[in-house]
């Protein structure tokens, strides 16, 4: 197996900067490229923009301090509606936050990786989305005089994705039900860093899933790593199942700052290996 573009998870966070705007695939608690999120946590970024479908993702690094301003639709843990790190961020007015409706979202990523002025979409009218967002413009259609949201491209430095699969050149499956628009991110940023949890050759692409499950091209791939179970604790199908019983540990932790340290301590002291281990000794005790 060829290795051009296998990287290490501090290689890549190694090539991100303060400032940066990062865009982080996946959808709510649902595969998230966590390995590298906490690899950012216990790096010396700050001052992010982060654009995301959010979730714990977008949760852990405002809880480190990472974060600038969150640009989303939502940052939610799915069977947790609203992301407890995210929330004491917002009451705490230490984030900014732009938020799209989910249609927008979309075409705003749509117009990033067509590298389009903007995407006109219906998705937002009516809505408080215009009001919060007085940069937002609306347009005319040419044909008739219907009335459109210009959407403006969801630009950014980076993005990160977790796929089910991955060759060496960058070419990556999902084997899940939703590819979660990790294509859309892929090419809406310059680079794109892509976590597997596992490195295939390309032969083993059609006898993991269909054609159609191979979603994101190496053109679009800067690096890829292999990092089994890197997407814990969010749901990375037919891989790994949410742990829903871990989620509920983190967000009980989330609202007290002793049981917060004592989290942090035991989970997120250390680096990816120590934090699979850490997890596997918890799943012990709890059995």
């Amino acid at each position: 197996m060829t290795s051009d573009k296998v990287m290490s998870i501090d290689d890549v966070v190694g090539t991100l900067e303060s400032g940066m705007t990062i865009g982080i695939g996946g959808w709510g608690s649902r595969r998230k490229p966590m390995a590298l999120v906490r690899a950012m946590c216990r790096s010396s970024l700050t001052d992010l923009t982060i654009v995301s479908y959010g979730g714990p993702d977008v949760g852990l690094l405002c809880a480190y301090g990472k974060v600038r301003t969150v640009v989303a639709p939502f940052v939610t843990l799915d069977s947790v509606p609203l992301e407890p790190h995210f929330r004491l961020a917002r009451q705490n007015g230490t984030v900014a936050f732009t938020e799209y409706d989910e249609g927008m979202f979309m075409f705003g990523l749509y117009a990033a990786a067509h590298r389009l002025p903007f995407m006109p979409t219906p998705a937002g009218l009516g809505s408080d989305v215009l009001r919060v967002n007085p940069q937002l413009k609306t347009v005319r259609s040419p044909y008739g005089d219907e009335e459109l949201v210009a959407v403006p491209p969801l630009t950014m430095d980076v993005s990160l994705v977790h796929m089910n699969r991955a060759d060496a050149r960058g070419n990556a499956q999902y084997l899940g039900p939703d590819p979660y628009m990790d294509d859309l991110f892929a090419k809406a940023a310059p680079r794109t860093y892509v976590t597997c949890e596992r490195l295939v050759e390309p032969s083993a692409f059609l006898k993991e899933g269909p054609v159609q499950s191979l979603l994101i091209s190496r053109s679009h791939v800067s690096g890829v790593v292999e990092t089994p179970n890197g997407a814990h604790f969010t749901l990375a199908e037919p891989d790994q199942a949410r742990d829903e019983k871990f989620q509920k540990l983190y967000v009980q932790a989330a609202t007290d700052p002793e049981k917060w340290e004592a989290f942090r301590d035991r989970f997120l002291a250390g680096d990816e290996s120590a934090y699979q281990e850490a997890v596997r000794a918890w799943r012990q005790e709890e059995a």
